[in-house]
């Protein structure tokens, strides 16, 4: 046995050789090193020496500060830091800063696309230093939408470092998306002031890793994660293409989004050496090093090897790199009692197993609703049900699902059910048992301090009784995280109905009149419904819905707050979305009545532009759209800016009515913004002089209405339970 293995061994080394010289394939002739830096085949320096065109290294001396030569990858001018057979190459990737008191945008200056190689999701990450800096990622497909990023906070009191870039303070950083490989950088700062106190704000990728422990070595470069693969067209022509006879190395297809086959090697178990290089997957010898099977049994007749055999008649211990095992010589009467005890502990097992299931059964299922209970009461179950039999609260149209029901109604919470994400959640759509099309939003997992907040949070909602809000049927506690059971909103959201996003069925002038009015309906409703109002908080076009008559429907109340009679504002961290956060609140953290405004203020100004809230479709730099429509306001250009369907279709005094609505809505002093009530009577002013009427003899009337209304609603029960006032994590 041993000797056909030998003559086997040899057989394939001389095939391997024969096979070397025919390709004319040698890389001992080829430069080992550059600099500091080790070169590894496919790696390598001047021709023959590299497996494919992107991976010819070139060693130069980058500069007079530093004679001594480095690598550089050709064709993406990027220096080698470190090669890695495992699939990674350490690369120097350039920082970029932003020493102006405006909007900075940089250029990828690196493009990976079409190449072998592509960003490291799990060793990069995207930091951005600086005082209130917001720095973003961006799509170079054209669209120019964000792909990640974050905003750092300014505290002039704290020091930069690894650590402050968790809290987000004069630091944070932000995971990439897979298969990067290119994009933009963009950076904002938030106030003008701070960048000529603090100095230029910078942003870039870079090895998680390295920042921990070496970012006070940040310079205008810094180390990034690359992980390549060859490429098929390269791989068939290397000697190693022959994989499926190697008993040494294994050779994979790797199929890598938006590129074509590519492959990846590596050195079988027990071997060690370059699986790109014939013959270089050496042995590990551990059985003559360490003697590793002496302590596994102190017979004599313990052997060692140091790869895997697969002859009969020995009990193998496997490790890895050797094998432990010992022979055994059985006779035909030894071999009997074997089959003998064989049958009988296989009987026995067979009762064992059984047995062990249907134990295991009895007790996953006990631990099931030990594990229900638990979170039931965890989520607050407990303190809803008081809720729900309290005379005071009148919930009792809100039900309890339990997690089967839910779990059937979305298909196990398939990622094909998904309508989409946001801070507090994800939303899936689902079937109730009795036919009805529901929204099922999955929370995100809730501080046990704030438990009392979101039952609150869940009384609000089902008091809430109007048709421009989106209704809440009922939750599930019994989950690791609370699930929300909404009505179904079939038409999507507002948002998706600008800039041509739905070109099927583009909003008309009468269309966006009627979903303002709705809208500022519904806030009107929450702000004066009942002795405690309601702030949304996050008023935007992504939460208003459209229904199946394109009828508004105000979404999201995950942030909502509900304050007493004699409270004026809310003193919470800063929480909300860049473009609609009113400017008063994010200075001074007291959310008022009026900061709903403001961002109801900036929803106006999407439905008579057609704009994002933050766009740069009409701007070389990206912008905030209540700031460049204000300014088009004052300098008489507000046709400039007005969607063109809106021009055609709109009469002139009606779009200017809104618009210097809108204007008085974003006025960034919240006493000299109109209330939701105002609003709204001016909105249904503009709706009737849309129809012939007079537009002061109908703003009396609906002055009159109006009054009547929220005389009506001050005698509304006050049953609303008041939530705290302290909010989660900003969602800038």
């Amino acid at each position: 046995m041993v000797v056909r293995m030998v003559f086997q061994s040899i057989l394939l080394l001389f095939s391997i050789y024969a096979f070397v010289q025919a390709a004319g394939f040698s890389i001992s002739s080829c430069q080992p090193s550059c600099g500091d830096v080790n070169l590894k085949y496919p790696f390598g320096i001047g021709a023959g020496c590299y497996a494919d065109a992107w991976f010819e290294v070139v060693c130069r001396n980058d500069s007079l500060a530093s004679p001594s030569p480095k690598p550089f990858l050709r064709i993406l001018n990027l220096e080698v830091l470190d090669i890695s057979l495992d699939g990674t190459v350490r690369v120097n990737f350039p920082t970029v800063y932003n020493c102006t008191n405006g909007t900075s945008s940089t250029a990828n200056i690196v493009e990976l696309r079409n190449s072998p190689f592509i960003f490291s999701q799990s060793e990069n990450k995207f930091i951005a230093l600086g005082c209130n800096n917001f720095a973003s990622m961006r799509s170079v497909d054209g669209s120019g939408s964000a792909i990640g990023g974050c905003m750092s906070i300014c505290d002039t009191t704290k020091v930069v470092n690894a650590s402050s870039c968790n809290i987000g303070i004069n630091c944070c950083q932000a995971s990439i998306p897979s298969d990067l490989d290119a994009f933009n950088t963009t950076m904002e700062v938030m106030n003008s002031k701070d960048l000529v106190i603090n100095g230029c704000n910078s942003a870039f990728l870079v090895e998680e890793k390295w920042f921990k422990t070496d970012y006070r070595t940040l310079s205008l470069f810094v180390p990034v994660v690359l992980e390549w693969w060859i490429p098929y067209t390269s791989f068939i022509s290397l000697p190693i293409a022959n994989y499926n006879t190697s008993s040494t190395y294994n050779c994979r297809q790797v199929v890598v989004k938006q590129r074509n086959t590519t492959f990846t090697c590596s050195c079988k178990a027990g071997y060690g050496g370059n699986p790109y290089v014939p013959g270089a997957c050496h042995v590990i010898k551990e059985c003559e090093l360490t003697h590793p099977c002496l302590g596994y049994n102190p017979s004599p007749l313990i052997f060692c090897e140091n790869t895997y055999n697969e002859e009969e008649e020995r009990i193998y211990t496997y490790n890895g790199s050797y094998i432990c095992y010992r022979p055994i010589f059985l006779t035909i009467e030894s071999r009997v009692e074997v089959f003998t005890i064989g049958i009988s502990s296989g009987l026995g097992l067979l009762v064992l197993l059984v047995g062990g299931w249907w134990s295991y059964k009895v007790v996953k299922k006990r631990r099931m609703i030990k594990q229900k209970n638990k979170f039931f009461k965890r989520n607050g179950g407990l303190l809803l049900r008081q809720q729900l039999s309290s005379h005071e609260a009148n919930v009792e149209n809100i039900k309890l699902f339990n997690s089967k029901e839910l779990e059937k109604a979305t298909d196990r919470f398939n990622v094909n059910r998904v309508l989409g994400q946001g801070g507090q959640g994800t939303v899936y759509k689902g079937m109730l048992i009795d036919g009805r099309i529901v929204a099922v939003k999955k929370s995100k997992v809730i501080d046990e301090g704030k438990l009392g907040e979101f039952i609150n949070e869940v009384v609000i909602l089902s008091q809430i009784n109007h048709r421009n809000v989106v209704k809440l049927i009922g939750c599930c506690l019994e989950t690791e995280v609370p699930l929300l059971v909404y009505e179904y909103v079939p038409n999507g959201t507002l948002f998706q109905y600008f800039n041509g996003q739905t070109e099927e069925f583009p909003l008309t002038w009468d269309m966006r009149l009627r979903i303002a009015t709705e809208v500022a309906g519904a806030l009107f409703y929450l702000h004066s419904a009942a002795s405690t109002p309601i702030y949304h908080r996050d008023i935007k076009s992504t939460n208003i819905l459209l229904d199946d008559k394109f009828r508004a429907k105000v979404a999201d109340f995950g942030t909502s707050r509900s304050i007493a009679v004699d409270q004026t504002h809310l003193t919470t961290r800063v929480h909300g979305t860049f473009g609609y956060l009113d400017p008063e609140y994010f200075q001074s953290s007291q959310f008022t009545e009026k900061s709903d405004v403001y961002s109801f203020g900036v929803v106006l100004a999407e439905l008579l532009t057609g704009e994002k809230a933050i766009s740069s479709t009409k701007t070389q730099e990206p912008r905030s759209l209540a700031t460049y429509f204000i300014q088009s306001v004052e300098e008489n250009s507000l046709f400039d800016i007005i969607d063109s369907r809106v021009l055609k279709e709109g009469k002139k005094e009606e779009i200017i009515a809104v618009a210097n609505l809108a204007k008085r809505c974003l006025n960034l002093n919240g006493k000299k913004r109109p209330t939701m009530r105002e609003v709204t009577i001016e909105l249904q002013a503009v709706q009737m002089l849309q129809k012939g009427a007079n537009l002061q003899q109908n703003y009396e009337e609906l002055e009159y209405v109006g009054a009547e209304v929220y005389e009506l609603w001050d005698a509304a029960p006050t049953s609303i339970v008041s939530t705290a006032s302290i909010d989660a994590q900003p969602l800038l």
